[in-house]
């Protein structure tokens, strides 16, 4: 789990060094998906995985491949403005998002201290963003928006477990996001001015990819619940990349805000792992 975030982290900070080349965020997002659907499909497929593209729910399908296609560009288009440490501390509230929107979606509804720690945690994104202080960037609007397109991807996630396997999943992950991109290649298309623009190209589709092969793998080898802590890890490693790369510092702000949202976020976790499976979360 330490080293699916680390490739997240370097995914992110791959994106930004591509924006700061001039490179367009819809062909980074482009690639993302090309090479991950390429790496993909080599392992995934109707031939070593037969029946792997029957799925019970397609449109549910498309929808999850949309989310999580729209929230890449929105990431990446936030990344061109903001620091890694920014993005990524928004990004951390959508399993706050997620618990708040599971109710009407899911009809898995809040405690009151849930719902508390909810409300804290939304707290902590605006204490990073500062609406109404005249210092909030207008790419926290695109950062907000990937974190809510992340939070309702794990929410379909979890709706398509119930019917499709993983492997039908996988399979359709990144295929509608590469479908709607493919007719705008040629306005987006630019040729990478050199060998470190194409590496970093390349790079994002790697990144992501081997950080889910590594996702799956920890998974496979531990609980949910004992691997998510580890996710936040992933603050400190963009904040190393940010500074070593780009120079950034987060600023008080941008601390403050996170520990509020990650302490939310963990605070939520402990009351999933300290509920009864027959009663509703304290």
């Amino acid at each position: 789990m330490c080293s699916t975030v680390l490739f997240f982290a370097s995914l992110d900070a791959s994106a930004k060094s591509l924006a700061r080349l001039g490179v367009d965020p819809l062909l980074t997002t482009f690639m993302r998906y090309a090479v991950s659907v390429g790496l993909i499909s080599l392992f995934v497929n109707p031939i070593t995985t037969p029946h792997v593209a029957r799925t019970r729910r397609l449109g549910l399908q498309v929808v999850r491949s949309l989310l999580l296609f729209g929230s890449s560009a929105l990431n990446f288009v936030a990344l061109r403005h903001l620091q890694l440490a920014e993005t990524l501390s928004i990004q951390f509230a959508a399993p706050l998002a997620v618990a708040l929107l599971a109710g009407p979606l899911l009809g898995e509804w809040s405690s009151p201290r849930r719902m508390a720690a909810i409300g804290l945690g939304f707290l902590g994104v605006l204490v990073i963003v500062r609406p109404g202080v005249g210092t909030m960037h207008p790419a926290v609007l695109f950062s907000l928006g990937n974190m809510l397109c992340y939070a309702l991807y794990i929410i379909t996630t979890r709706k398509l477990a119930a019917t499709d396997s993983t492997a039908t999943t996988m399979f359709y992950s990144g295929l509608s996001g590469r479908a709607l991109m493919s007719p705008l290649l040629p306005w987006i298309w630019t040729q990478p001015a050199s060998w470190l623009v194409w590496a970093l190209l390349v790079g994002v589709g790697l990144f992501g990819t081997i950080g889910h092969w590594l996702l799956v793998l920890a998974h496979a080898r531990a609980p949910a619940n004992v691997l998510a802590p580890f996710i936040y890890t992933q603050l400190l490693w963009s904040v190393l990349l940010g500074y070593l790369i780009f120079g950034d510092v987060p600023n008080r702000f941008t601390v403050l805000g996170s520990a509020i949202v990650v302490a939310s976020g963990l605070y939520l976790l402990a009351q999933e792992r300290l509920r009864p499976p027959d009663r509703p979360a304290a």
